[in-house]
């Protein structure tokens, strides 16, 4: 008989840094310190907007699948968006929270994607976009010192630092760029691509994202 403490095979509870795609991919893993959510081309970069205004954003206006991946986050976890415009500043509130701490701090990626049908219990099909975004993040938390990371965070930061020259026309050129453009947001879809740009961190609190 199997023991319900035996670790399970996918919750990448031996590992600091982990990656999952959507809310039931974050059911999956082991609960996590912190949470970051990666939408690139909606719902993270409209968050750092937000932020860098010094304004909040409540959940209900952004994509449906942040609010069910805030959700299955639970109260104990901190969370917070981050794109490719404020990975590293991501990174760096990631290592003042295990400074404060003064303790290994473990991080869960969740990649948003998009979800597969509005009944379809979490699950999401992935997105170019927001893989890139998730391996920028773990790419700057490596930079930092904070590298345990599980395979499926590895090989998004190794894809992630070989297309990083390639991120603009890899985003412009993806389904959802493309479909963006198509609405006439095309420089969004330019903006969200540039790297670093931004210095400020959306943090979950009260039902919306506001400056950490």
């Amino acid at each position: 008989m199997t023991s319900s403490l035996a670790p399970r095979p996918h919750d990448q509870s031996t590992y600091q840094v982990r990656l999952e795609w959507g809310p039931a991919g974050l059911a999956r893993l082991a609960p996590s310190d912190v949470v970051v959510v990666v939408d690139v081309l909606d719902s993270s970069t409209r968050a750092v907007e937000a932020a860098a205004a010094g304004e909040e954003i409540l959940l209900d206006r952004l994509d449906p699948v942040v609010g069910e991946i805030a959700r299955v986050a639970g109260p104990d976890a901190i969370v917070l968006a981050a794109g490719l415009v404020n990975a590293r500043a991501v990174a760096e509130a990631v290592l003042a929270e295990q400074t404060r701490r003064a303790g290994r701090t473990s991080v869960a990626i969740i990649v948003a994607g998009e979800l597969v049908a509005p009944d379809a219990a979490g699950l999401v099909h992935p997105a170019v976009e927001d893989q890139l975004g998730a391996g920028a993040v773990v790419a700057a938390l490596g930079d930092l010192g904070i590298d345990h990371t599980s395979p499926d965070a590895a090989v998004a930061a190794e894809g992630f630092r070989a297309l990083r020259g390639a991120v603009r026309h890899l985003l412009t050129a993806s389904g959802s760029g493309r479909a963006m453009a198509a609405r006439g947001e095309r420089d969004a879809v330019a903006g969200a691509a540039v790297h670093d740009s931004a210095g400020v961190v959306p943090v979950l609190r009260d039902g919306g994202f506001r400056p950490l």
